[in-house]
């Protein structure tokens, strides 16, 4: 009896893990992997199109965390109901993803993997400009400070797209608001980005764009662009997930970096809004639902059980480079020998600021990403108010996308 997993793209990870818990099944099932598209809204909408048709090919599905709430709520996640089960699940995950599996009270995917930024520096930059990315005192403020006085530009994500949002929520949680409240409302949710921490938010992301450290690309850089520039001659600090540490290390291998620049690299946990306030570093990663039209339930579930065991948690942070939800995975001696900064991966996970949990992910991301670009006509209080009205609108159907 065969399986579909539709995965997100890889290195061949999940399929590594298909094929060996296919095999350690004894025969019971085999798994099939189905590739998704790269980008996390075209595997949405897929995903959207075939379970709204009843499709009962997708058995498992690799879930971007934000979306589970809208599936569940549409009713297109199976959940898991008996507690031995949910206990073998939910055992030592991590508190971050553990909060975007459950809906209406119950658990409707499995955390897989997690992910997190961190802040990724150049040791040569920060001892220049006399700063310390690893002390509390060390925010967004000083580090734009920092970069404009070593004329270096920093790393951001800023194109309009879901990495977008993912810098917006993370700078809102971290000076201590939410971009939602009563998100399990739906459209009855009440925005509330015009706060003191949105408009805290506002006034980083609105210096950033006019000042000297802004990159030429701002408004269409991705985590790649982040990256090439981090990397290069004006590089000096960099927000980004942990994968960008082992790129760099694999680019010295081929030869398209030099050594002395991947030596220069550090990290810290995520700058912080407020001197002593510590961050809500932003949440990414991937969920794993059962689909609720599923002919073997039993099997797609026994499937879950196997693929986020905790041994092949570490397995595939070692071999695919994305962080396991797991805390136990992060004493594993070839996670710590590949990710010399796992400790910090775990407690930035466990201690992230998940992006809004509600059925209307897609409308209230959108409406932050519309209102808040291009970064430069970003201002504080204009901005997050503007966010609060239009999104409000959007969500009682008075505004269009």
């Amino acid at each position: 009896m065969s399986l579909t997993w539709y995965i997100n793209p890889d290195n061949g990870g999940q399929a590594t893990l298909a094929a060996e818990c296919s095999e350690a099944s004894g025969g019971a099932y085999t798994i099939e992997t189905q590739i998704l598209p790269n980008e996390a809204d075209a595997q949405r909408e897929q995903l959207v199109r075939r379970l709204a048709a009843g499709d009962e090919s997708v058995d498992l599905m690799s879930l971007d965390p934000p979306f589970v709430a809208e599936f569940a709520n549409a009713g297109y996640l199976k959940p898991v109901t008996d507690a031995a089960d949910v206990q073998q699940l939910t055992a030592d995950v991590l508190d971050g993803p553990m909060e975007t599996a459950v809906w209406d009270g119950e658990l409707v995917a499995t955390p897989f993997w997690a992910n997190t930024q961190l802040l990724w520096y150049r040791k040569s930059v920060a001892q220049a400009a006399g700063v310390d990315p690893l002390s509390p005192t060390f925010t967004w403020s000083r580090m734009i400070q920092a970069a404009e006085s070593q004329s270096k530009k920093i790393g951001v994500q800023g194109k309009r797209y879901e990495g977008y949002m993912v810098w917006i929520n993370a700078l809102i949680a971290s000076g201590g608001g939410q971009i939602i409240t009563d998100a399990d409302k739906g459209d009855q949710a009440v925005p509330t980005v015009a706060s003191p921490a949105g408009n805290a938010a506002a006034e980083v992301v609105g210096t950033l764009a006019s000042s000297s450290a802004a990159p030429t690309d701002l408004s269409n850089a991705g985590e790649e662009e982040a990256r090439a520039l981090f990397q290069g001659s004006t590089g000096s600090f960099m927000v980004n997930w942990p994968y960008v540490y082992t790129a760099a290390l694999g680019e010295v291998d081929t030869g398209a970096l030099d050594q002395a620049v991947a030596d220069d690299i550090a990290w810290a946990r995520y700058p912080a809004m407020a001197e002593g306030q510590p961050s809500r570093p932003p949440l990414g990663g991937i969920n794993l639902g059962i689909g609720n039209f599923t002919r073997y339930p039993d099997q797609a579930l026994d499937a879950v059980k196997c693929i986020t065991a905790v041994e092949n948690n570490a397995q595939y942070m070692v071999e695919a480079g994305n962080p396991a939800a797991r805390a136990a995975a992060y004493d594993d001696p070839e996670v710590l020998k590949a990710y010399p900064m796992a400790p910090l991966i775990r407690d930035s996970i466990n201690d992230a600021g998940p992006r809004p949990i509600t059925p209307y992910y897609g409308d209230v991301s959108t409406s932050v990403q519309k209102t808040w670009h291009p970064e430069s006509s970003v201002t504080q209080p204009e901005t997050p108010s503007e966010t609060d009205e239009y999104m409000s609108d959007v969500l009682a159907g008075d505004a269009l996308l």
